[in-house]
């Protein structure tokens, strides 16, 4: 796919003449990271989807290399958010759950300290975008510009209505930089324009731009509803009378789609594209209108179906198309992939969790075992991955239960072997454990949410 609504013959030409000249003047790669919200494992067409058309998620796959075992660093928004921002995790900063909606005044955010990933990227000569959401904090401090984006177009709060872009309390949260702005239009075709738009003013000099989709993050609010039928920003539940319905939810991702098609295809025709990264992910699980088989549960948990989620890293000629990949990831992976392949400096006192995983997929690295862990937003229920086996540790009180899978073969989670497995569920707890300790006595250390 990779086209927009309506092509001009000129300027496609005109893209294909400067090509030579822009790729030369952008010799280090610029990178479009894409993130949509609350998708399911299994909404995207290269996931399995038969109900939802993403031909533009899917063309990204066959151009480049598709994970099947690759990890949000949260079950819910800001948490995953933070992890990608700073590369670590996020408990390590005191951000382990959603911030709440509206609050202005609360104080709770992601301070900025001059390492976090666009800043750093800013200083290593790129010009840096945020379109979409960001819920990381409405004071100055923890705003996008002072986390180093030269250009933020979006929403601060965990969501919108698509329509009117007010918040959860029916205040507007539509911001260019720091100005709140009235602009009229559908919220998902908006951050698209602007996201074209952006691409279009830098693609003579290196840039990062971060696309961060609010759809398919409730109010099932597809596109072209009628005005009569809007209504404000709610989070409808199944039981809800005049709830909203699957097909609400497939246009909504449909339409992303389409955006994402529209980004792609601008860096095309602006001659960009061999010397772009571009990376296709998700924040969480799917919600309840989401199809997260074939895994077990959804957003807000640590099984598969909160945290798994579809990841795509495509770069013609450096990444190899058509692939998929067993390596196990996850989002602040990401941040340490783009800071390698910027060659940005990372400073000494910034231990990122992370790994470059750009070896592993051209092949100069082989596939890693990784350990990974996660904790719920209310710490009652924690996991951690280890190579192929995975321990789910549910309750805060009591005997709280412990449950063994091999997630590799058993990605449902169906086939409990912790009364087989013991030394699996030993080894695991003593790891997650130790994790536990190690992040926590961070976080005793954070002043205003981040040191």
């Amino acid at each position: 796919m990779y086209r927009p609504a309506v092509i001009a013959i000129g300027a496609l030409l005109a893209g294909l003449a400067a090509a030579p000249l822009l790729q030369a003047q952008t010799a280090r790669p610029n990178v479009v990271f894409i993130m949509t919200d609350d998708v399911g494992y299994g909404d995207i067409g290269s996931y399995g989807a038969r109900d939802v058309l993403t031909p533009n998620i899917d063309q990204l796959a066959r151009e480049g290399t598709r994970f099947t075992d690759f990890y949000a660093n949260a079950p819910v928004c800001t948490p995953t958010r933070a992890g990608f921002v700073t590369g670590r995790y996020q408990q390590r900063v005191g951000l382990e759950r959603a911030l709440s909606g509206p609050a202005r005044t609360n104080g709770v955010g992601l301070t900025a300290n001059g390492r976090t990933l666009p800043q750093l990227l800013k200083n290593s000569g790129y010009t840096t975008g945020l379109v979409g959401k960001w819920h990381l904090g409405y004071e100055l401090d923890q705003s996008p510009s002072a986390h180093g984006f030269d250009y933020f177009f979006g929403f601060k709060s965990g969501y919108v209505d698509y329509y009117q872009h007010t918040n959860g309390a029916g205040a507007d949260d539509l911001w260019e930089n720091e100005r709140e702005i009235e602009v009229d239009g559908y919220l998902t075709d908006l951050f698209t324009e602007r996201s074209v738009d952006f691409i279009r003013q830098n693609a003579d000099r290196p840039f990062f731009l971060s696309v961060q989709f609010n759809a398919a993050h409730w109010p099932y609010q597809p596109p072209d509803m009628p005005s009569v039928a809007r209504g404000n920003a709610t989070h409808l539940q199944p039981h809800t009378e005049d709830t909203s319905t699957r097909d609400d939810y497939v246009a909504m991702l449909e339409r992303a789609d389409r955006g994402i098609g529209e980004i792609v295809w601008a860096l095309t025709d602006a001659g960009l594209s061999e010397n772009t990264l571009v990376i296709f992910t998700n924040d969480n699980g799917g919600e309840w209108l989401s199809n997260n088989a074939p895994l077990f549960n959804r957003k807000w948990t640590v099984w598969e179906g909160g945290i798994r989620v579809a990841s795509i890293l495509r770069w013609p000629g450096v990444i190899p198309a058509n692939r998929v990949t067993p390596q196990v990831g996850i989002t602040m992976d990401l941040t340490a992939t783009i800071l390698a392949v910027t060659d940005t400096r990372v400073p000494a006192e910034l231990d990122l969790d992370g790994i470059n995983l750009l070896p592993i997929l051209t092949g100069e690295a082989p596939t890693v075992e990784r350990t990974l862990f996660w904790r719920s937003p209310n710490r009652a229920d924690r996991a951690v991955r280890s190579g192929d086996w995975k321990l789910v540790v549910q309750g805060s009180q009591g005997g709280r239960p412990s449950f063994v899978f091999n997630v590799r073969t058993d990605l449902g989670e169906r086939n409990d072997m912790t009364n087989v497995r013991q030394d699996v569920a030993r080894r695991l707890r003593g790891l997650l454990d130790a994790w536990e300790a190690e992040v926590d006595a961070d976080a005793e250390t954070v002043a205003g949410g981040f040191r």
